[in-house]
């Protein structure tokens, strides 16, 4: 089957907020929001060093909506829902469409955290995965010093697969990192929502 063919949403919601694929015109939104930010950010995404212009975030947008088009990477932008006011990120990248398997990536906007946004981003996110890409495997692997990431990962309900050490190097400081691989699998959760005591609480 042709990936492009594949019946991917385009946006939805949770309680609290929506998630849309990037269309043109985003830059300027997503620039805003990686200024307000940038200092939380350089420590962990490589793509904000040097600073972004809002032309370069401009140009960022359309080719993740190419790649959305594509199913090559699925990014979505995150608003606060009924509002114009820009969250953050979340995307499905590094897809194999044979299992199907995904790993999802992060950010949010700086006067945005501590809210519980993100996780909440992910967790639809994977759950959308699940229900609609039909996803065997999520993964979700940050550098190991990066504890707020593996928090999210953690609420998401992800479990913690192991430590690749020595796996990366910094895109700052060159220096070898540690990396944690966390992992969500479809079986293990119609392995629990089958159990008895799962049965018991939804009734």
């Amino acid at each position: 089957m042709d990936d492009t063919l594949r019946d991917v949403p385009t946006t939805f919601d949770t309680e609290r907020l929506t998630l849309r694929w990037p269309m043109p015109g985003d830059g300027v939104t997503f620039h805003a929001g990686v200024l307000a930010s940038i200092e939380e950010l350089r420590p962990w995404l490589a793509w904000v060093i040097p600073t972004p212009t809002e032309e370069q975030m401009e140009a960022r947008i359309r080719h993740k909506h190419a790649h959305f088009i594509e199913r090559t990477e699925l990014v979505y932008l995150i608003f606060l829902k009924g509002t114009s006011t820009f969250i953050g990120s979340t995307w499905l990248h590094s897809p194999d469409w044979a299992v199907p398997s995904f790993e999802i990536g992060y950010w949010a906007c700086t006067p945005h955290t501590g809210k519980g946004y993100i996780t909440e981003a992910v967790i639809s996110l994977r759950d959308m995965a699940l229900q609609s890409l039909g996803a065997h495997r999520l993964q979700i692997v940050c550098n190991a010093a990066n504890q707020r990431s593996a928090a999210v990962a953690r609420r998401a309900g992800f479990e913690m697969e192991g430590t690749l050490r020595c796996s990366a190097r910094h895109h700052l400081t060159n220096e070898l990192m540690d990396e944690y691989f966390f992992s969500f699998v479809r079986r293990e959760r119609e392995a629990h929502t089958d159990s008895p005591d799962e049965q018991s609480q939804t009734r």
